[in-house]
């Protein structure tokens, strides 16, 4: 059952007829299969801890037969020379195929990630479907511009695919950022290869599938489920790879540069995480700056790219803020994200909830004060207490 963020143990009872995981191999030329080592891994469920299904393993050698799917694909396929309009309505009756199976896709984000059943079926996976509306209705709306040159001259722009597209993609919301990547790139008439994270393939899978059900050909769309130092690494390094579209940490985003300066001089998309900050002024209505600021801290467990988790208050307000947050985060309901009770789930992985554990461990070497939270809950999964600090140590640049 659910448990306040201050409760002192968990269950792990489920509260949804989890359907069976269909998708767990590698998707290359239309096809689900194994990897070329045959080596697989642990798809966990963040409410356990415990592995729910084997998932295959990409590597080096699985890219380069994506690559050369997608290389095929685009070089020789139908996919770049279909008009706007008909790439457009395969992508609308993808968009259709998703609706239809919401049910289950959202389950799969929900077992593999930890995110909200509620939350994925009301907001994730309808704002995929709409991303993908949206691409869809832009295939053929794609123009150029008439430049007039000189006297007696005129020139234009042309604007065509750039080729094969490798998109790595994050834990985090990994539907929503599977769309946000692919849509765009088909809707172009690209082709492209996918990295889901190795924390969250499975609903990636799915998407495969239904793509090929929408009639997407072949060769166009390729998930190597994978790690990044190896599947992650050879997208970024590939010679026969046109661009790259990577989300994820600064850390990775240097080296995804790098080995695309290394290689082909490809184009590179980086959307990267950082610390975001929140300020709020005395003039502030402070029952809305603490909505928007809880919101900020806590949407989906916290694990969001523009979480404000850092939160500056002016004096005059400070106390009447932090009071209304703290009473906010023990109202807060921990547990499993089937439950519609519940109003956070766990954690995505097991580094995730250490490092979070770790920083809270910090904090309070600081001499910040703990307001409430800071403990895990449970003997199993990765699920922590809502956490709120005050005086908290500002260390800028230069202090």
């Amino acid at each position: 059952m659910a448990d306040h963020c201050n409760g002192s143990s968990h269950s792990s009872e489920s509260f949804a007829n989890i359907p069976p995981i269909k998708f767990t191999k590698l998707f290359i030329n239309g096809n689900f299969v194994d990897s070329v080592s045959g080596k697989t891994f642990e798809a966990i469920d963040p409410r356990t801890g415990e592995a729910i299904t084997l998932v295959s393993k990409g590597d080096k050698e699985d890219v380069d037969l994506a690559v050369k799917a997608a290389r095929f694909a685009f070089d020789n396929g139908p996919w770049p020379r279909l008009s706007g309009s008909e790439r457009g309505r395969i992508l609308m009756k993808l968009a259709d195929l998703i609706e239809e199976n919401i049910e289950e896709i959202a389950s799969l984000d929900a077992i593999n990630g930890g995110k909200l059943f509620s939350l994925c079926k009301l907001i994730d996976i309808p704002a995929a479907s709409m991303a993908l509306r949206y691409y869809a209705g832009a295939a053929d709306k794609i123009h150029g511009t008439v430049l007039k040159l000189s006297k007696g001259l005129q020139g234009y722009t042309l604007r065509e695919p750039i080729g094969v597209v490798g998109a790595i993609i994050p834990w985090n919301f990994p539907t929503i950022m599977f769309f946000m990547k692919v849509a765009p790139a088909l809707a172009a008439g690209c082709t492209i290869v996918v990295k889901p994270a190795e924390q969250t393939p499975l609903s990636a899978l799915y998407y495969a599938h239904l793509a090929k059900l929408a009639g997407v050909p072949d060769g166009v769309l390729n998930v190597v489920n994978g790690y990044g130092e190896t599947a992650g690494a050879a997208i970024s390094s590939h010679m026969d790879i046109d661009k790259v579209s990577f989300t994820g940490s600064t850390e990775v985003g240097r080296k995804i540069m790098v080995a695309a300066a290394t290689s082909n001089l490809k184009p590179v998309s980086l959307e990267l995480g950082g610390k975001s900050p929140l300020l709020i002024f005395d003039d502030a209505d402070v029952d809305e700056a603490a909505n928007i600021a809880f919101n900020g801290m806590f949407f989906n467990k916290g694990e969001i790219c523009v979480a404000s988790s850092r939160v500056y208050v002016q004096e005059g307000i400070y106390d009447k803020i932090v009071d209304k947050l703290v009473e906010k985060a023990k109202a807060l309901v921990v547990g499993d994200p089937f439950d519609p009770q519940v109003n956070q789930g766990p954690q995505t992985d097991k580094k995730q909830f250490e490092k979070i554990l770790s920083y809270i461990e910090h904090g309070k070497r600081e001499g910040a004060t703990l307001l409430t939270g800071g403990k895990h809950i449970g003997q199993k999964g990765y699920y922590i207490q809502p956490t709120i600090f005050a005086d908290v140590k500002n260390y800028g640049r230069g202090d």
